[in-house]
């Protein structure tokens, strides 16, 4: 049976098939309703969403042909009207694709390019973006239906869907962000990852489609700082407690950070962590009130509501834990929210996503986010714990950098060689930042992890 597309504007596609559990919580149909529900997804947030469902079709008379107004059909390489023999038969896979005038929320920034397109007088928005919402995390991002595995053919189909897209809006661009390193080689062995400019600029102005030409797809790599349950001297099993953690660093390094949570103690101030129910309406207010000033001290608005997460403590409370910072007077001064997975996976992790303090307090900021972090993962046993993205300071205190993968799709040939040549320079600066920054990690000699250059 062949595979075809369609594009639909909402949720509709969910109910069609039994749908595989997505490999963190940000891909969670809980998390991105509630998304929806706030605002912080939709036309008015400059995040409109398309999703292109990935169905398998079989031959069939016309007079059998189904008709949906919902969305459009197509394969990956003819319109659907065309195909008036065929019929959706069953769904495959889902690919969401934002479309935006803008770049908040996105973390892999592209900046430099829309200036380059400005300064030719070139339109760079509207831009196509694959990503979870305002979230630097690595995962997977195509929705897969129950028993399917994701392949080339799947993922040529769901591009098919993007380039019809782009063709339709006018994008410059698709950016599927913060993708998996198995997503990034696939789509290296499905689409072409150089392109023929000449014959590119001569489709362009023989007025042909996107999807007429061999558009490549470009990769940019990253860095990110990964905490790992492993103790490398006791064949690898999940740390007992933080002091077990400890001992793999080396003696200046456990001092230090002994010494930032002892002056986090010294100013009167009493750490707290919280899990789904137990969070209470009061400490969500109080957790909003911290997140504000996060942005505020900066002079900007925060991404997403209090709605929003009150919706997360309704519809997905078993992923959500809490620290709070109380002061002497029994007040809350500093919040820090995670998401984590449940604890049976091998893979289990925990997500730093959102801080925020009334003020400035010496070490504060290390003890919410990470030193309790490292705690509840070790008292969880969770495999991993990602921070969040950015910041040397995290590599310090055990924190190992990690390869991240970003995918780019310019439907302007003019502009090819110049991006594809900054993806490989790119590339090549963060191989040897992530191979410096292996060298500074505070591990003792028999608990430093091997350098993995091709993660």
């Amino acid at each position: 049976m062949k595979l075809q597309y369609a594009l639909l504007n909402d949720s509709s596609w969910q109910q069609l098939s039994a749908w595989q559990t997505p490999d963190t919580p940000f891909m969670a149909f809980d998390f991105w309703q509630a998304l929806a529900d706030t605002g912080a997804i939709g036309e008015q947030a400059g995040w409109l969403p398309i999703f292109v469902l990935v169905h398998r079709v079989a031959a069939s008379s016309t007079d059998n042909v189904q008709n949906n107004d919902a969305y459009t059909a197509t394969d990956s390489t003819q319109k659907a009207e065309e195909a008036e023999t065929t019929t959706v038969t069953q769904p495959v896979a889902v690919l969401p694709v934002f479309i935006k005038n803008h770049h908040r929320g996105e973390f892999v920034f592209d900046h430099a390019w829309a200036e380059a397109y400005a300064r030719y007088g070139v339109d760079y928005y509207p831009r196509l973006v694959t990503c979870a919402p305002y979230t630097p995390i690595t995962g997977q991002r195509l929705w897969l239906a129950e028993g399917e595995t994701l392949t080339t053919d799947i993922l040529r189909t769901a591009m098919a869907g993007v380039d019809d897209i782009a063709q339709q809006v006018g994008a410059s661009s698709w950016h599927g962000l913060f993708v998996t390193p198995e997503l990034a080689s696939l789509a290296a062995a499905a689409m072409p990852t150089d392109i023929d400019i000449e014959r590119a600029l001569a489709a362009q102005d023989n007025g042909l489609e996107p999807t007429a030409i061999d558009i490549p797809i470009l990769e940019r790599q990253g860095c990110q700082f990964l905490w790992q349950n492993k103790n490398l001297l006791a064949d690898e099993q999940a740390f007992t407690d933080f002091d077990a953690f400890l001992t793999t660093l080396t003696a200046k390094k456990r001092k230090n950070i002994r010494a930032e949570r002892k002056k986090v103690a010294k100013q009167g101030i009493r750490c707290v962590r919280k899990c789904g129910a137990d969070i209470t309406d009061a400490d969500w207010k109080a957790f909003y009130h911290c997140y504000v000033m996060t942005y505020a001290v900066r002079g900007q608005r925060p991404y997403l509501s209090e709605a929003f997460f009150k919706k997360l403590a309704q519809s997905m409370p078993e992923h959500l834990f809490l620290a709070q910072a109380y002061d002497e007077h029994d007040e809350i001064i500093a919040s820090s929210l995670f998401l984590y997975d449940k604890a049976h996976r091998k893979d289990a992790t925990l997500y730093g996503r959102y801080w925020g303090a009334l003020g400035e307090y010496d070490s504060l900021h290390f003890e919410l986010c990470y030193y309790q972090g490292i705690e509840f993962a070790i008292e969880q046993g969770l495999t991993y714990f990602d921070p969040g993205t950015q910041g040397e300071h995290k590599l310090i205190r055990g924190f190992i950098p990690t390869k991240t993968h970003s995918l780019h799709r310019i439907y302007d040939g003019r502009f090819v060689p110049a991006i594809s040549d900054f993806c490989a320079k790119d590339r090549l600066y963060m191989a040897q930042y992530r191979q410096q920054a292996h060298d500074a990690l505070p591990f003792n000699s028999d608990n430093m992890p091997a350098f993995k250059s091709a993660d």
